[in-house]
């Protein structure tokens, strides 16, 4: 089976918030869905070992901003590659509370739901929301596709991901290169050597996080 073909699905790139009690927190996600139109409701899949999808079940709320093509790359580094469960993701990002929810500033716009049933796999659970709030934001950004992440930012999926693919990192592995991977967010970096000033084009954080992998 040839599981690249999921990368030919149209994905966005998306930032799930909901709350931990009084505390904003949140994820990345691109498997987020429009069910129907009226009453309007989403459908978002989370990972079993996502902590927001703990914190989903108890709030009964979610949130997804669109992240943008501009969006700051570390928002991704931030939501995508830490733990709510010891990281208040929130503490250095700009956001505004609709509806219950956390929604992020730098992003082409927002949805909030409420949790009105769920579906469960056996790594993942879908929630299904009705949509209680929504808006633009930023008009005329070009919202960033999960295609867009993966060959022009070229960042990596999160293993808890539904997109994940193992083969993402055969396919660096067959290349006659040497590879740095980011140690906070898995971001490879391809070439002879690393430059010392080099940053994460993801999560920002400078060159001496990078690991050789031989």
């Amino acid at each position: 089976m040839n599981t690249n073909i999921f990368r030919d699905m149209s994905y966005g790139v998306y930032v799930v918030g909901t709350m931990d009690g009084e505390r904003p927190t949140g994820c990345i996600a691109n498997s987020v869905m429009q069910i129907t139109a009226s009453p309007a409701t989403v459908a978002v899949s989370m990972n079993h070992d996502n902590y927001s999808q703990q914190c989903i079940e108890k709030s009964g709320v979610f949130s997804f901003s669109i992240l943008a093509e501009d969006s700051e790359p570390s928002i991704i580094g931030t939501f995508g590659f830490h733990s709510g469960r010891d990281t208040d993701k929130f503490q250095d990002i700009s956001y505004e509370m609709k509806e219950g929810a956390p929604v992020v500033s730098d992003s082409c716009g927002y949805v909030v739901c409420k949790v009105i049933d769920r579906m469960e796999t056996s790594t993942h659970t879908v929630f299904l929301g009705e949509v209680v709030d929504a808006d633009t934001l930023g008009e005329g950004r070009k919202a960033m596709s999960y295609a867009y992440y993966h060959n022009v930012i070229k960042g990596k999926s999160p293993k808890n991901a539904p997109t994940y693919l193992q083969e993402n990192e055969q396919e660096s592995e067959d290349k006659q290169v040497s590879r740095y991977v980011c140690e906070v967010c898995g971001y490879i970096y391809e070439g002879e050597s690393l430059p010392d000033d080099y940053i994460c084009p993801v999560c920002k954080v400078g060159a001496d996080k990078f690991k050789k992998v031989t």
